[in-house]
């Protein structure tokens, strides 16, 4: 009764494209990639920015 099965999302799957169009649903996945690729290149920059800031705190307390 609640289960989802292949033929259930392919119907949605089709709602999807005849509501949206196809054009629309590729820019919109082209703009969640980009999304994506935003937030882990800012999660990957993070440590290094953080471990700057605590060695030049650090220097500064030491001075």
């Amino acid at each position: 009764m609640g289960e989802i099965s292949i033929g259930k999302l392919l119907i949605v799957g089709l709602i999807f494209v005849l509501l949206f169009g196809t054009k629309k649903l590729r820019t919109l996945g082209s703009d969640l990639g980009y999304a994506l690729k935003g937030f882990q290149n800012a999660v990957k920059d993070e440590p290094t920015k953080a471990a700057a800031a605590i060695e030049k705190e650090t220097e500064e307390t030491i001075r």
